[in-house]
């Protein structure tokens, strides 16, 4: 189905959820991250997307939520420095 398009950034995510008419911004990126990989997965089971579409955007949204994962542990990391600093 979407063999034309390439999907390397979650901006391509939302790129063809709006094509189905889905926008996603809760608040916090991982979340948005989160019920993004929820409505493909509903796009998928539904016979909208095709098996590769699902897997590239799933293997896009996965490294994302990685990202924002490492982002959230280096900054409790940070604040917890900075705790111990104060003691």
């Amino acid at each position: 189905m979407d063999d034309n398009m390439s999907f390397r950034t979650l901006y391509d995510v939302q790129q063809l959820l709006k094509r189905f008419g889905t926008f996603v911004h809760v608040g916090k990126r991982i979340w948005d991250i989160e019920l993004m990989s929820s409505e493909i997965r509903r796009l998928y089971e539904g016979g909208l997307i095709d098996k590769q579409t699902f897997i590239r955007v799933q293997m896009v949204l996965k490294r994302e939520h990685r990202i924002e994962e490492k982002k959230k542990k280096k900054r409790t990391d940070q604040s917890d420095r900075q705790k111990v600093n104060r003691c």
